[in-house]
This record gives C-alpha cells, structure tokens and sequence, in this order.
C-alpha cells in the first residue's frame, strides 16, 4: 500500500505537488492523469524518491520512505519511463539481468528470470537476447524497458508515459500486456498519462490532477458517470462521454441468456465499444458471447449497450 499524507513539492513560490493526500492499495492498477504541468510525473518521482517533498510524508506498507536508504528503495520499485533509458552498450539480456545482478541473484535464478520476462512480453519469437538497444524497433525497446523494470520482481511499478512516443497499434499492444502482467503478477502499478482513453482503458481507478491537485479520484465509471466538477466533466467525458462509458463497460456485465450460433461473435471480456464495432462491421444488432475457449455464454443485443448498468 502506498499512503501519500498532505504532500507539498514547490518549486519557488510554485506549489506543483499541493497537500495531497493519496492512498494506493496493494496490488492496484491506478492511473494518474492529467493535462501538462498538472504535476502528475512529479508526484510519481516522489514515491521513489527521485524527487524529495517539502512538506507532508509517503509511506510504503506503512513505513516513510525517507527512513528506507535510497538505493534499497529504488531497488524495491521498479521504474519505466517514455524515454526507456536502455545501456546502449549492453545485450537486451544484459539489460533486463541489471537489478537482479545488483541484489546478488544466482546466474540459474536471472537466466530463468529473463527468459520468463521474454514471453511474458511476447519477445520470445523475435530473437533478441543478444540484441543491442540500436538494433531494436521502439516498442521492442519499450517492451525490453517494462521487463527490465519488473526484473526484480518489485512489489510496486511506476510508470511514467512510458507509451507516448508509440504509434497506436503498437501502444494498444504493450498497453494489453501491461493489463495482462498485472493480471498475471498482482504488482502494485502506479501508471502517469495525459491520454484519458488510455487512463480509462488501464485504470482499476483513476486520479484526475490539475495544478498539483488531485480533482477527483474514482473508477473509470465513477468519473464518468458522476464527475466532481466541470472540470472532470469537460476532461474525462470530452464531447462523447457515452462512447467512453462503451469502452470501459464489458460485455460479460450485460450478455442475456439466449442463443444465437449464427450471429457473429465477441468475447465476453471485450469492451462494449468493441462489440458495437463487431455489430456494424457485420450489419447484426446481435452477438453470440463466447468464453475465451469460444464456448457460448448467451447473447448481446443492441438495446443492451444503451442500458445503464454498472
């Protein structure tokens, strides 16, 4: 758990982190977003201390992280930023290898890790252990920055933009493994955007900063369904707030009994923006649900993305 008690950061007369008061519970994926400047890249700095605060306390699993000595935090916590910060001179292996090499693991122990790193981020077909950094397209050499940062198994990451510079299917890619490694793993993410389709689309709950405050914080359905302020209105829901409601609601929370073997299919975990996309791609205003073995679970109809569910 991450508590953030009253956190002041200025900058001059410049408060760019304002008495923030924040608590991140264990194993959550939470999304900090916000337009630039809003100090969400700099609040994230302050949980592992690359950016020290002025005023207040952050408390990992109820302990200050200024009584934690720095190296033995940052190694605990593992950092993934836009710019990835890959050794040039180093392999991919070598690169992923760096904290567990630090902490003193077995060669067995980081061969194992690496490897399992690999696949983990569907790296494994593209043989690029002994690659170097400049022989790697961008999102290979994001993919490679995500596993080096979860190397060590870290109970926490934190993740600063690390998709913006991608073009979109490449971003739709990585932001997928990401949902399926924390999935996978249960590690505590704290993950920064401007991208609030790219907030709603990740975050379990999110938190709205503008001008070093938090504006309001919620699930992705909270905030929009019941924005705090005009504020929160105009960012998150945008001119098509019902759109961006059918892409965080899934079909598994609306499928009716029913059959429909004929009717094109969707899988119970897609999005409802997805499945009204399947629907007009096939000219159908039904779906056949199915599992991810494809076994059928019922049935989707068009009056069903209009219902107001949670």
């Amino acid at each position: 758990m991450i508590e953030l008690d009253h956190v002041t950061r200025r900058y001059g007369e410049t408060a760019v982190i304002d008495d923030l008061s924040l608590r991140i519970e264990g194993g959550e994926l939470f999304v900090l977003v916000g337009p630039s400047g809003s100090g969400k890249s700099t609040l994230l700095r302050t949980i592992n201390r690359l950016i020290s605060i002025d005023d207040g306390a952050i408390r990992i699993d109820g302990r200050d992280v200024r009584e934690v000595p720095v190296a033995s935090l940052r190694r605990g916590i593992g950092y993934a930023i836009q710019s990835v910060g890959l050794f040039p001179h180093r392999t991919v292996a070598e690169n992923i290898a760096t904290v567990p090499r630090l902490l003193g693991w077995p060669a067995a122990r980081i061969r194992a890790r690496v490897d399992e790193l690999i696949a983990m981020l569907q790296l494994d077909g593209e043989n690029v252990l002994d690659r170097y950094p400049h022989a790697l397209s961008g999102g290979q050499q994001q993919r490679v920055g995500v596993a080096r940062a979860l190397a060590a198994e870290p109970a926490i990451m934190l993740m600063d933009e690390p998709f913006g510079a991608l073009d979109p299917l490449t971003r739709d890619a990585l932001q997928s493994s990401i949902q399926a490694i924390h999935a996978q793993t249960g590690t505590t993410i704290v993950f920064v955007t401007h991208d609030m389709d790219e907030a709603l689309r990740l975050g379990e709950r999110i938190g709205l900063m503008e001008s070093g405050r938090l504006l309001q914080v919620g699930t992705p359905l909270e905030l929009l369904r019941d924005p705090a302020c005009e504020r929160v209105r105009a960012f998150v829901g945008g001119e098509n707030p019902g759109l961006r409601e059918l892409s965080v609601r899934r079909v598994r929370s609306v499928l009716r009994d029913g059959e429909a073997s004929s009717a094109p299919a969707v899988d119970a975990d897609a999005t409802l923006q997805q499945a009204l996309a399947t629907m007009l791609e096939h000219g159908s205003d039904v779906l056949r649900v199915r599992d991810a073995k494809g076994t059928t679970l019922g049935v989707l109809h068009l009056t069903d993305l209009l219902a107001r569910k949670p």
